[in-house]
């Protein structure tokens, strides 16, 4: 944009859920060391409870989000440390196999 080059995360509804201006080093473009990888859902339902916000850090273990199905709760949890860079669900959001609820980078 202007001559400016931005990286850009959109989830699967089309909708951006992070943009920055990308980092250029003698003309070639650089990502961040840590790229934002998503967690996603390991099975079909609801979200109940979202424990986290956009800039939070977490440890490998800790729980992100808790997801209703067959009226059970299932904790989702972080299989590493870092920052969430983005959620990309809310409560009462259903939500399919392998969709992606939050990043962390």
């Amino acid at each position: 944009v202007e001559g400016k080059q931005y990286v850009v995360e959109v989830d699967a509804g089309g909708e951006i859920t992070h943009y920055e201006q990308a980092q250029v080093n003698n003309g070639a473009q650089t990502h961040q060391q840590t790229k934002a990888e998503p967690i996603t859902s390991p099975l079909a339902g609801n979200i109940w409870k979202v424990l986290v916000t956009p800039g939070a850090e977490v440890q490998a273990g800790d729980v992100l989000l808790i997801l209703e199905a067959m009226k059970m709760e299932t904790q989702i949890v972080a299989d590493r440390a870092g920052h969430i860079s983005t959620v990309m669900v809310k409560p009462g959001d259903a939500v399919q196999v392998g969709e992606p609820l939050v990043s962390i980078q």
